[in-house]
């Protein structure tokens, strides 16, 4: 079992979640979290997507990316925070049904960068079918608050 460095994990990632302005527009919900892993939830609404009807692949890719980003958080310090890197996302179905179900986990934490998984299900009739898979790599922003930048400010890492 993957071992957290701040024993407040999961508050902290709920607060952080709760934050995300861009998940509340969607209407989606941190539903669990445990070191290392984490689920989001997201209902059907036809404002979320595509021309066919199914979820919008941003849509799912979102959920995969804040998902597997969590799940690296998780595992941070209190005085850390986390930043995606890249990811790769392959959607292997249509994300069609009542909900979509992101579920993150750490494959290998590391200090700097993590790399996660994420897997999103639609969920139809209380049966889930997985519709994506995603590998992300995330990185620790090792003494950087959490909390949003004051105006007029730029926390943006910096390289070099």
């Amino acid at each position: 079992m993957l071992e957290p460095r701040n024993p407040r994990f999961a508050e902290r990632v709920q607060a952080s979640f709760d934050r995300q302005t861009f998940m509340h527009t969607l209407g989606a919900r941190l539903t669990s979290v445990t070191p290392g892993r984490v689920e989001v939830r997201l209902a059907y609404a036809t404002a979320l997507c595509q021309q066919h009807g199914y979820f919008h692949g941003g849509v799912i890719g979102t959920l995969a990316d804040n998902a597997a980003g969590y799940a690296a958080f998780s595992l941070m310090g209190e005085h850390d925070s986390v930043l995606t890197v890249e990811y790769k996302i392959n959607i292997v179905a249509p994300g069609r049904g009542d909900a979509l179900v992101a579920r993150g986990q750490v494959l290998r934490p590391g200090r700097t960068l993590s790399v996660c998984e994420s897997k999103v299900y639609a969920l139809a009739d209380g049966v889930e079918q997985l519709c994506a898979t995603a590998l992300c790599t995330l990185m620790t922003l090792a003494g950087r608050s959490d909390a949003p930048a004051p105006p007029g400010t730029d926390q943006a890492p910096r390289s070099g």
